[in-house]
């Protein structure tokens, strides 16, 4: 080999127009001129800034905060500032921007996803005006991170019934009482978005808990195997007063909180697509610059059975999502319809990962190699925002006509 192989480039073999390799039937085409060179200007960003470095940061399970100002140079959401002239992208281009980042790393499009997604899109969703003019500047700059607080310790699955933080009124205010777990970029965010039962109504509420309110603390998890870069953190809420003006006015039952996950949910699908595209590239070059018996290891029958079964994946996982985004984006899309993008895409990309390093062979669990990270990383894709089997429930109670499978 001529060196180790990194993640794929411009300079490498695209295809013509500049598509990446593992775009097989030219899905980027479908973007407009404008889409298409902020796509570029991404994949400049993460070949320069993030390539470099990833590995590193990934060993060391630390975050690269001086990467924090180049997403904010990339006005990925200038738009979410109330006082922006800035049109909210399409669903098609925020889709291959979650693609993208996930193609570099699933770290990062991860901290991207919980800051842009979860956090600013509840209070997008969920905040009264004031709310939005008040915190969403900042974020929409970076200058303000926020994260996501709603799995528990003891709930993942069945957080909607098993939700126990409360949250009591007092005079003015809020207390919030209870633990949270897996709460990404809430070591370093200065907002995090909890959710919490209301004591008297029941009912589930949305607060924004800001960074050293008292009562509120972010422990990291160490020893992760996965997304080792994301500062994911058991947060513990122990007489957490909130203010009525953090509460989040258009919160006020867990439909609400469902409305960001069924948002968000098909995002993840997108980022198993990148998974997909950086490993099967990542391969594509290691088998053609990894020579055995006298040439290059491409050119065996079972290696190329690898790559097309990996890039069948990966183009048919693309095909759905492409055709999810444009149904969002026609308004007429079902949380079913997600709900199936992220069972099928990620069990592809499961695959797929796997695929990667049976051709990098003994190199393939090297981390300067590449593919290790992802194979390692879509373990916690496979998992998050809703597992295969509960993914696959609600999709079987939509197609069987509302017969509902899930344990009651």
């Amino acid at each position: 080999m001529s060196g180790v192989p990194g993640l794929p480039t411009p300079t490498g073999p695209y295809l013509d127009g500049g598509l990446l390799p593992a775009d097989f039937y030219a899905f980027e085409e479908l973007l407009s001129d404008r889409e298409r060179e902020k796509i570029a200007s991404i994949r400049d960003f993460l070949r320069t800034q993030v390539a470099p470095i990833v590995d590193g940061y990934w060993a060391k399970a630390e975050f690269p905060f001086q990467l924090v100002e180049g997403f904010a140079k990339l006005g990925l959401v200038d738009w979410a500032d109330p006082d922006s002239s800035e049109s909210r992208p399409s669903n098609l281009l925020a889709g291959f921007v979650a693609m993208e980042l996930a193609h570099a790393d699933a770290s990062l499009a991860t901290f991207f996803g919980v800051h842009t997604g979860l956090a600013m899109g509840t209070i997008l969703s969920c905040g009264s005006d004031e709310q939005k003019r008040r915190w969403l500047p900042a974020m929409s700059r970076f200058e303000k991170i926020g994260a996501f607080g709603l799995t528990e310790p003891h709930g993942g699955s069945d957080v909607a019934g098993g939700l126990q933080t409360t949250a009591r009124r007092d005079g003015d205010g809020w207390i919030l009482d209870g633990a949270k777990r897996w709460i990404g970029n809430a070591t370093f965010a200065d907002l995090i978005v909890i959710w919490a039962r209301d004591v008297e109504t029941k009912h589930v509420l949305g607060f924004v808990v800001e960074k050293d309110t008292p009562g509120f603390t972010a422990t990291k998890i160490e020893n992760k195997m996965a997304l080792r870069i994301v500062q994911n953190a058991d947060i513990v809420l122990d007489g957490c007063r909130v203010p009525e003006a953090n509460r989040l006015q258009n919160a006020n039952s867990f439909k609400d909180t469902a409305e960001i996950l069924r948002r968000t949910r098909s995002g993840v699908a997108w980022q198993a697509v990148g998974i997909m595209f950086g490993a099967y590239e990542i391969a594509l070059q290691y088998a053609k610059e990894r020579e055995q018996f006298g040439r290059p290891i491409g050119g065996f029958q079972l290696v190329q059975d690898l790559l097309v079964k990996m890039l069948g994946n990966a183009t048919a996982s693309c095909g759905m999502v492409t055709r999810l985004a444009q149904l969002q984006d026609a308004g007429v899309y079902q949380d079913e319809q997600s709900s199936l993008a992220k069972a099928y895409c990620t069990v592809r990309m499961r695959e797929s990962v796997g695929w990667g390093r049976e051709i990098l062979a003994g190199n393939g669990i090297v981390l300067d190699y590449n593919i290790g990270r992802f194979v390692a990383d879509a373990e916690a894709i496979y998992s998050y925002e809703g597992t295969r089997e509960i993914q696959t429930l609600i999709v079987g109670r939509a197609v069987t006509g509302g017969l509902s499978a899930f344990v009651k």
